[in-house]
């Protein structure tokens, strides 16, 4: 779906390794992924460093938000945080960390040096909303402070949380669109609140946030469906236009008119989409979605 945005709107893209989170990256699993994706016929304009190659940027970003009062160590446990919780959040089952738990030392906006050697770093962050428009689900208005609080930026393995590893990447690589799915909505709350706190000169990347593909249970799709990973249809003999097939058709994509699903290589499915044409609510894989894909 990315790959077919980025045509429609004459977008470059790039393909970038996000392999931080190192306990499940699996050996293998770069290449296979680069190996999938030209399987189904996909390309990108350009491929820039795996983030674990160089922690030069994010180190630099940090002590930047050090030297501004912006962020501090701090060791508290999960134990701790949830404790210190009146009631649990309502929705993702996030905890939050609230600021009665950031050290008595720590005073916003006072310089401190960043240490990266065995602590974890949050971005202290304050009272109000955070804004912005987002082009397929509408304006957006996030109280991050009162539903996620304080959020990790830094970890104890001496690496880049996730939400600061792809602000800095972002504005490093010149990134503009950023199309995920919806469930990260409050995730581009909190890197609009990084962006700006690194004075990024550039734009906040447009933002597309998508409905999600879920189970027949209503939970996202994950390993606890079975196996459904484009490597397992592959090895079963599936070819790769019957994939790109069904994820057209879950994009709106209706060849002959009538709601039934065509195999197309991944150049037709580009040809053929329309933003304008996608679903507003998240998509289920059903048994007979399974079955259309395996019937060859």
């Amino acid at each position: 779906m990315n790959a077919a945005l980025a045509r429609h709107g004459r977008w470059r893209t790039i393909l970038r390794i996000e392999d931080l989170d190192t306990p499940r990256v699996k050996p293998g699993a770069i290449g296979n992924t680069r190996e999938t994706l030209r399987w189904l016929g996909l390309a990108w304009d350009e491929e820039v460093a795996v983030q674990s190659e160089d922690l030069g940027p994010f180190r630099e970003a940090m002590r930047m938000l050090a030297a501004r009062g912006l962020v501090y160590p701090c060791d508290r446990t999960r134990g701790d945080i949830e404790r210190a919780q009146s009631a649990p959040n309502e929705g993702d089952g996030e905890t939050r960390f609230p600021p009665d738990l950031r050290p008595a030392r720590h005073v916003a906006g006072e310089p401190r040096d960043f240490e990266d050697a065995g602590s974890n770093w949050r971005f202290a962050v304050e009272p109000g909303t955070v804004e912005f428009e987002d082009e397929f689900s509408g304006p957006q208005s996030h109280d991050v402070a009162g539903t996620a609080g304080d959020f990790l930026v830094w970890t104890k393995r001496g690496h880049p949380a996730y939400q600061l590893a792809v602000v800095v990447d972002d504005a490093r690589h010149g990134v503009t669109q950023i199309v995920r799915g919806d469930d990260l909505l409050p995730s581009a709350a909190r890197q609009k609140l990084l962006w700006d706190a690194l004075g990024i000169v550039r734009p906040f990347p447009v933002q597309w946030h998508l409905p999600l593909l879920r189970g027949t249970d209503g939970r996202r799709l994950a390993k606890r469906h079975g196996d459904t990973r484009i490597d397992h249809y592959r090895s079963l003999g599936v070819p790769a236009d019957r994939v790109i097939g069904l994820i057209a058709s879950w994009c709106g994509v209706d060849p002959a008119g009538n709601g039934a699903r065509t195999p197309m290589s991944a150049e037709a499915f580009f040809e053929s989409f329309d933003p304008g044409r996608m679903p507003r609510t998240d998509v289920v894989f059903t048994e007979a979605d399974d079955r259309w894909l395996t019937s060859t």
